[in-house]
């Protein structure tokens, strides 16, 4: 279900599930062109209370790139997209089989901050599913 309750910020459906598709496709010049030279990321584990944090388009780059060099295949797949404001809220299914043969199988929600069209920030979470 998609509900686009305003277009502030230069967010649309279309952007939203254009950024799906550049991850989908594990795309690194594709997926960056949506951040701002500035982007903040949020990563969901960490030990800081917002989890990792990255900061600046390069830096992002890296932490990006390296998540596609190390899996076989990496999906996700979008149950619900909310607009509210400058921030849009992606809940998705995501998929990936790791190099090392590890499969990963969680639900996640991206709180993405936009200014002008451009990430801003990406807050993830995620379900920590243990055995």
């Amino acid at each position: 279900m998609n509900l686009n309750i305003t277009n502030e910020a230069g967010i649309t459906i279309e952007l939203l599930d254009a950024i799906t598709q550049a991850y989908n496709d594990n795309n690194i010049d594709e997926v960056m062109q949506y951040f701002s030279d500035d982007a903040i990321f949020d990563h969901g584990a960490g030990a800081d209370i917002h989890g990792t944090r990255f900061v600046g388009k390069a830096r992002l780059t890296e932490v990006f790139a390296g998540l596609f060099n190390n899996v076989n295949y990496v999906q996700w797949e979008s149950l619900d997209t909310r607009i509210v404001g400058n921030k849009a809220y992606c809940e998705f299914h995501r998929k990936a089989e790791l190099k090392s043969g590890e499969i990963q199988d969680f639900l996640s929600i991206d709180v993405l901050t936009f200014k002008d069209g451009l990430i801003t920030h990406k807050d993830t979470y995620f379900k920590n599913r243990t055995p």
